[in-house]
């Protein structure tokens, strides 16, 4: 597969190197999975190809709703299935799938397909982004800064992601039982930290202990889109 994430990536952004000294923003990509979805493993693989760009920030949220077939996720978390439920009530669906993605907070992606996933990232970085937003780390703290251009027309929620960047599972039983799984950018924490009405500059630390990667995002309530979103690996 990795291919063709090359070619689209390609034809519609350049995706760059990590950069490991500063803070980076990126367009963010969540995937719902579950390690008892024989659907997902695709997809797994390709946030996988998404995970070495900077220019992007994947992030797995694993869903506990395949749990009672068989097989109990051990990364899932009932606020990641939450917060998938949340997406689908926004557009008014009943319905929630993995794999799904969604990009940037709107742009929702059912199943496996690549191309689609990848021109959607283009489309978000080629947006006029009213909202910059830049991470310090301080110790175990963090400083978050944000600064928009023009005031916002509703606050915006600032919420704090942590995860681990890889993880092998051998899964014994259910859909994928006998399979041996990498999964990448394993979210373990999703916190909202403050609402920000964007008017005046935003300042405020938070606890970021040991050595995952830090994400801020700055998205409008629903969830809705995402107005900045930053990264310290």
């Amino acid at each position: 597969m990795r291919h063709i994430v090359s070619a689209a990536c390609g034809a519609v952004l350049l995706l760059s190197a990590p950069v490991m000294a500063q803070s980076t923003e990126g367009v963010v990509v969540e995937l719902y999975t579950s390690q008892g979805c024989a659907s997902c493993p695709p997809a797994d693989a390709f946030l996988a190809e998404l995970a070495v760009h900077d220019e992007v920030i994947p992030l797995a949220l694993h869903v506990d709703y395949w749990d009672y077939i068989g097989w109990t996720d051990s990364f899932a978390q009932a606020a990641f299935t939450e917060r998938q439920k949340m997406y689908a009530r926004a557009v008014k669906s009943r319905m929630i799938y993995t794999p799904q993605m969604i990009v940037g907070g709107v742009d929702r992606v059912e199943g496996n397909t690549p191309d689609a996933v990848v021109n959607l990232i283009g489309k978000h970085k080629a947006l006029d982004r009213s909202v910059e937003v830049t991470l310090e780390r301080q110790g175990d703290r963090v400083v978050i800064r944000a600064v928009a251009d023009r005031p916002l027309s509703q606050a915006a929620e600032v919420q704090l992601v942590r995860y681990t960047p890889e993880a092998e599972v051998t899964i014994e039983r259910g859909e994928n039982a006998g399979r041996v799984v990498t999964y990448h950018n394993i979210v373990t924490e999703w916190t909202k930290l403050a609402d920000w009405p964007g008017v005046a500059p935003l300042e405020i630390e938070a606890e970021a202990p040991g050595d995952a990667p830090v994400v801020v995002i700055v998205q409008e309530p629903g969830p809705a889109a995402v107005l900045a979103a930053a990264r310290l690996r």
